[in-house]
């Protein structure tokens, strides 16, 4: 009989491409890898992977396995989604996957009315900037700013986050746009689309520094180190910025909300739902215009 966290471990395997990757991964150790590792090629009586001195390569037979081990953690994912959605009402754990932006500066504000609400629900929040897999578990409900595509989701569209210029009011150039100065991402955000607006704005002018978060960009602009592109829901409210720039094109990211179709009548789900598209409809700037 094959065990099934033989199987999740190969499956880490093949997915990071070293063993140690692997362990780091699944929280445990290299040896409990390796262990699982060799534990399913006996049961199987083939090897599945060839053990490089700096990485794991599948063989042809564990290409195959892949391929069916794949089905067998979607099947996996399946069946706890069906547990979850057949929990008592309002009570449980949720996870929430959101942009940092919307976690800091708009659902953390909300929490303490969504506690209040629903007390057995345990909301955990994570802002993160890449994209979770439904299917794998990864969340339970995600937000993200482009349209999902995620196969066996149901996506509904929330809002509009539109961007401004902004700067510091005693921002040394204010008055003078030819000598602004640009606080922009850097080289591993070139294809972000609020990072391809900012350049094609400052064309030829300086970037005054490159940082990685908007948390980081807001900082900066109050220090007056230069110009940065922010949403307007967090800009427009910060008394220190001024929104500048008049005739720039105007720019915005879509907010999707994303569950898996199997979760998606789970009634502490479907609250995490409602209290994601309130905390949007009630800023006038994230509306759908």
């Amino acid at each position: 009989m094959i065990d099934w966290e033989d199987i999740r471990h190969f499956l880490a395997v093949a997915q990071f491409g070293t063993l140690s990757a692997a362990a780091r991964n699944l929280k445990v150790d290299h040896a409990t890898v390796s262990r699982r590792l060799g534990a399913l090629e006996a049961a199987l009586e083939v090897r599945l992977v060839d053990r490089l001195p700096r990485s794991c390569r599948l063989t042809a037979v564990g290409r195959q396995v892949l391929e069916r081990a794949k089905d067998m953690e979607a099947g996996a994912h399946g069946i706890a989604r069906l547990a979850k959605a057949a929990h008592a009402p309002l009570v449980g754990r949720v996870t929430l996957s959101a942009p940092p932006v919307l976690v800091t500066h708009l659902l953390v504000e909300q929490l303490a009315r969504f506690r209040a609400e629903y007390p057995d629900i345990r909301l955990s929040l994570s802002a993160q900037g890449q994209q979770v897999s439904l299917s794998r578990g990864e969340a339970d409900v995600a937000v993200r700013l482009i349209r999902p595509r995620e196969a066996g989701s149901m996506a509904r569209k929330l809002g509009v986050m539109a961007f401004g210029l902004y700067a510091h009011r005693s921002y040394a150039h204010l008055d003078a746009p030819t000598r602004w100065q640009f606080i922009a991402f850097d080289q591993n955000y070139a294809d972000m689309p609020q990072q391809r607006w900012l350049l094609g704005i400052a064309l030829d002018r300086p970037v005054a520094c490159e940082l990685n978060h908007i948390d980081e960009h807001l900082i900066a602009v109050r220090a007056g180190v230069g110009v940065a592109g922010l949403p307007r829901f967090i800009g427009d409210r910060d008394q220190d910025l001024v929104r500048i720039g008049d005739g720039v094109p105007p720019f915005a990211r879509e907010i999707w909300l994303l569950v898996h179709r199997d979760l998606r009548r789970a009634a502490a789900v479907r609250a995490v739902m409602d209290f994601v598209a309130a905390a949007v409809s009630e800023k006038r700037d994230l509306r759908i215009r």
